[in-house]
């Protein structure tokens, strides 16, 4: 099972795509088709002989508003600096015109410096480009093996996939699990168990917080979470936010409190400790 570009894809594909027989509509906002499909295959085996072969699929097909609207806003930025680019080329060069130059017509580089070098036609937006792409916002193409399946599960398992990924990236950034700075296997299972243990607490209250944030937001807030010693047993905190707010709501912690004694904090965090 993956996901299939549909501006990558053949024109057979992109047909498919923008053509409304066969959709099924849930609300306004999301529809969906499927078709089987056999796939032209061509591999070379263990002998070195190359192996032509037809592959039944299923590509289920489905199309988003919101993540039309996603691919609209994360194309603007590349939209206005081509702009920028036509009316003041000189500020730009080959290493910096990366995502805005499709939508530039003429555009021409120096070989050796990289500057754009204005031919004879003046630098022209390119609207026909823009067009063709906004084509197939918001659509999204998975396919599967499995052809035989319904396009929910085909669906709703590929998300399952995108998921176990999204995890992988959390472990290994939000959560610091690369790189080991340890050698001893002992030590380095300790490591990864103290990783694996807290993405299970952080996607625990990730839930708790209905999804609305992200484990790097909701890391970044506790992590701010911190108090200094301002005098004898009085130790003042000097963050919080919306996140904190609601992790306190959920866990009976008030971490809006600005001033506690050390005692205090001791019985938050024993408190903690009970969940």
């Amino acid at each position: 099972m993956f996901s299939q570009s549909v501006r990558g894809g053949t024109k057979e594909l992109k047909s498919f795509v923008l053509n409304e027989t066969g959709y099924e509509w849930l609300g306004n906002e999301y529809k969906k088709k499927s078709r089987q499909f056999t796939r032209n295959i061509e591999f070379v085996d263990d002998d070195g002989r190359t192996i032509r072969a037809n592959i039944s699929e299923k590509q289920v097909v489905f199309y988003s508003l919101d993540y039309d609207k996603k691919a609209k806003a994360d194309r603007a930025a590349a939209i206005k600096k081509a702009r920028d680019i036509i009316v003041n080329p000189i500020n730009f060069n080959k290493y910096n015109t990366y995502g805005a130059a499709k939508y530039i017509r003429h555009i021409e580089y120096d070989k050796n410096s990289g500057e754009i070098i204005q031919a004879q036609s003046l630098l022209v937006f390119n609207e026909e480009t823009l067009i063709e792409d906004e084509k197939y916002d918001g659509y999204y193409v998975i396919v599967t093996s499995r052809y035989f399946e319904p396009d929910d599960w085909v669906i709703d398992t590929y998300k399952g996939l995108w998921r176990i990924e999204e995890t992988f990236k959390v472990t290994k950034t939000d959560l610091e699990a690369r790189p080991v700075y340890v050698s001893r296997e002992d030590r380095i299972q300790a490591h990864f168990l103290t990783c694996f243990v807290s993405l299970v607490i952080i996607r625990l209250l990730q839930r708790k917080l209905d999804n609305a944030y992200t484990t790097g937001k909701i890391l970044d807030s506790l992590a701010k979470s911190c108090c200094s010693n301002v005098k004898d047993n009085v130790y003042m905190f000097d963050y919080y936010d919306d996140i904190l707010k609601r992790i306190g709501e959920i866990l009976s912690i008030d971490f809006g409190k600005k001033f506690c004694t050390q005692a205090e904090i001791q019985n938050m965090v024993d408190f903690s400790k009970s969940f």
